[in-house]
C-alpha cells in the first residue's frame, strides 16, 4: 500500500525509504514491446516498454476498475486492460475507453508513473511523496559511468528485510570469517578495528590496521541513490587488472523481500579488458555466487527480530551508524506524511 498518515516509522523502515532513487530489477526484464509486473516498497507495478526502447513504470493498476494492467495487452505506445479495454499511455494518461468513446475518463492522468533511469543495465525509479513528486538529482556511482571500467551485473532476490542486506555490506569483519574459504577473502587477520570517516556523500567503514588485504573497506554512498563501494584484493589467478570492486544497491520489494543488485568491476582496457571478461565469464563468477550464496543462507536463516537480541561490539559501528541514519529518515517521513495528512506517490488512482 503507498505510504499514509496511518502508517507508523516502523512501517516506512521495513518497506523502504522514500524520496529516493531505487534500483527496481534489471533492465533485461522487460525487452521492447515487453509488459512486466514488478513489486518494489510493497507495491506492484507495472514495467512497459515500448519498441522504440522508452520505459515507463506505471501503478498496475486500471482507472477504470482497479485490475492489474499487467495483465493487459500492449498496444505499441500504450497498454489496454483486459477486463474493459481501457487504454493508457506511459505517461498514465487514459488515451481510450473503447466502451464507451469520449467519456470523461479520456486525456485524464489517472494513473501514476515513476520517473525512472537506466545504467548499468539495471532500472532504477524514484520514489516520492505528494511533497517531492519530481526526482532529486541522481548522481550514478562512478564505476557504472566510467569508460575505463568494465563490469557486470549480478542481481538476485533474497527472503530478507532490505536492511539486512544492507547491513551485511557495512560489516566487513564478516568477510573474514563468513567467506574465509573464498577465493578472495582467504587471507589476512581475523582481529581488527575500526573507525568511521566521514565524506562528503556518506561515509567509509574501514579497518585501522589492514588495507588491501580482505574486505577491509567500504563506504555507503548516498547520491540520490544509496550504494556501496568496496574493493576486494584478487589472486593472480583472476589475470590483470588490479582490485575487484562491488557498487552494491538493495531494493526492498517487501517487507520480507530484497532484490540485491551487485555490479562487480576492474579498471581495466585494451587487452587485459578482454582477458578480465572472458576469465570472469568462464571461471569467476561461479565463484563470485557462491560467496553471494553464502550471505543469503546466513541472511535468510537470521530471524526477524534479531536485532532485538543482539550484543553489540566495536565492529558492528558501520551497522549502528546506518540503523540509525535510516530510522531517523524514516521517523521524518512517517510524520510528514501525517502533518501533511496525503499519500505518498503510489499505486493509488
Amino acid at each position: 500500500m503507498p505510504l499514509s498518515v496511518s502508517d507508523t516509522a516502523d512501517h516506512v523502515y521495513a518497506h523502504g525509504l522514500r524520496n529516493l532513487w531505487h534500483p527496481v530489477v534489471p533492465s533485461h526484464f522487460v525487452g521492447p514491446g515487453g509488459l512486466r509486473k514488478v513489486t518494489a516498497l510493497g507495491e506492484n507495478w507495472l514495467l512497459f516498454r515500448k519498441a522504440d526502447g522508452t520505459l515507463s513504470l506505471l501503478a498496475d493498476r486500471c482507472p477504470h476498475r482497479g485490475a492489474p494492467l499487467s495483465l493487459g495487452k500492449h498496444l505499441g505506445d500504450r497498454v489496454a486492460c483486459w477486463y474493459h479495454g481501457v487504454e493508457v499511455d506511459g505517461s498514465g494518461t487514459v488515451t481510450s475507453v473503447p466502451g464507451l468513446p469520449g467519456c470523461n475518463l479520456e486525456g485524464k492522468t489517472l494513473v501514476t508513473s515513476l520517473p525512472v533511469r537506466e545504467v548499468g543495465g539495471a532500472i532504477l525509479a524514484w520514489f516520492g511523496d505528494e511533497e517531492h513528486p519530481e526526482p532529486a538529482e541522481l548522481t550514478l556511482p562512478e564505476p557504472l559511468t566510467d569508460p575505463a571500467v568494465s563490469a557486470f551485473l549480478c542481481y538476485a532476490e533474497w527472503n530478507v528485510p532490505w536492511r539486512y542486506a544492507m547491513e551485511n555490506l557495512l560489516d566487513p569483519m564478516h568477510g573474514a570469517f563468513l567467506h574465509h574459504e573464498s577465493h578472495t577473502m582467504y587471507d589476512g587477520d581475523t582481529r581488527a578495528k575500526f573507525r568511521i570517516r566521514e565524506t562528503e556523500r556518506g561515509y567509509f567503514f574501514e579497518k585501522t590496521d589492514q588495507r588491501g588485504v580482505n574486505f577491509d573497506w567500504v563506504e555507503l554512498c548516498r547520491t540520490g541513490v544509496d550504494w556501496v563501494d568496496l574493493s576486494i584484493p584478487y589472486p593472480p589467478s583472476a589475470g590483470p587488472g588490479g582490485a575487484f570492486g562491488i557498487v552494491g544497491m538493495a531494493c526492498p520489494v517487501d517487507a520480507e523481500r530484497t532484490g540485491v543488485f551487485f555490479w562487480r568491476y576492474r579498471r581495466v582496457d585494451g587487452w587485459q579488458r578482454d582477458s578480465w571478461r572472458f576469465l570472469y565469464k568462464t571461471l569467476i563468477e561461479e565463484r563470485h555466487w557462491q560467496v553471494l550464496e553464502q550471505d543469503r543462507v546466513m541472511l535468510e536463516a537470521m530471524p526477524a527480530d534479531a536485532d532485538q537480541y543482539e550484543n553489540l561490539y566495536q565492529h558492528d559501528l558501520g551497522v549502528v551508524r546506518l540503523r540509525r541514519l535510516y530510522q531517523a529518515q524514516a521517523a521524518q517521513q512517517s510524520k510528514a506524511a501525517r502533518q501533511s495528512g496525503k499519500v505518498a506517490s503510489g499505486p493509488a488512482v
